[in-house]
């Protein structure tokens, strides 16, 4: 994203849009990557809730908040481009909020890779991370990026802690 300290992330986070929504697609292709053709479409809000729910210590994967919601919403998979955008717009909001924190820096792109369109970018990230006790190492020589370390290890599992949110 450009111009983050021009933009209302909040108000992009609460817009009214035609979503949630499950959006049948016909592309061969598409339907082959994703394994069908159910394609869940969730509105921001929706990424911004599951984000605050992740404790100190645990982290997430952008794919797997798509997966649960996915399954929730009985479709095939979630969008990962408006996913990715909708990240982004909850971490910004979080950072233009003065309360109600959403914890974002805990939710990790692909295989535990920490996100440099997140505020402050990856060294913003990597030190909230490491402050709640991650290692993050760094990979490559010319594409550097940076990841945390056996993440596996801290994923939080939302399928496990869904009656809990019920309460």
């Amino acid at each position: 994203m450009a111009n983050e300290d021009k933009k209302d992330f909040n108000q992009m986070l609460h817009k009214d849009t035609d979503m949630p929504k499950v959006k049948r697609i016909t592309d061969e292709a598409s339907i082959k990557k994703y394994g069908g053709e159910r394609m869940y479409l969730a509105p921001p809000a929706a990424y911004d809730l599951i984000m605050k729910r992740i404790p100190c210590g645990r982290v997430i994967t952008v794919g797997a908040i798509r997966n649960y919601l996915a399954e929730k919403n009985n479709a095939d998979f979630t969008d990962p481009i408006t996913a990715g955008i909708f990240v982004s717009i909850a971490a910004w909001a979080s950072f233009q909020r003065l309360e109600d924190e959403t914890p974002y820096w805990r939710t990790l792109k692909a295989n535990g890779e920490l996100n440099v369109k997140y505020p402050g970018g990856i060294e913003a990230q990597r030190e909230k991370l490491e402050a709640e006790g991650h290692t993050v190492i760094q990979k490559g020589r010319k594409n550097i990026r940076y990841y945390v370390k056996d993440y596996e290890r801290v994923l939080f599992d939302l399928k496990d802690k869904e009656s809990e949110w019920k309460k």
